[in-house]
């Protein structure tokens, strides 16, 4: 995307739809989330929603996909501090279970 220019974003997710309706495919919109990855110093401006089959894809700051957090800065700090608390607890599980 350049200059704030969104119509090749859009054309792509209209291509996708397209797409998945020829090949007997349906997107489950309810299911779907967008996630903006900005790494301009300026991030000035409103995204507008992205619409699937008439439903409104949800936008979300951060994702779980396929046991990894995806966040928006791209950044581990939150995939890290979720792996830690998920050991910790296995941990404490641990030491209750060698008394």
């Amino acid at each position: 995307m350049s200059d704030n220019d969104e119509s090749a974003y859009r054309e792509a997710v209209q291509h996708l739809t397209t797409w998945c309706a020829n090949n007997s495919l349906v997107l489950n919109s309810q299911k779907t989330k967008d996630i903006i990855v900005d790494f301009r110093k300026n991030r000035g401006g409103r995204h507008t929603p992205v619409h699937i089959t008439g439903t409104e894809v949800e936008r979300v700051s951060n994702y779980k996909f396929l046991g990894i957090h995806i966040s928006e800065h791209l950044s581990w700090s939150l995939n890290t501090s979720k792996l830690i608390k998920k050991t910790q607890q296995r941990l404490y599980f641990l030491r209750r279970l060698k008394k």
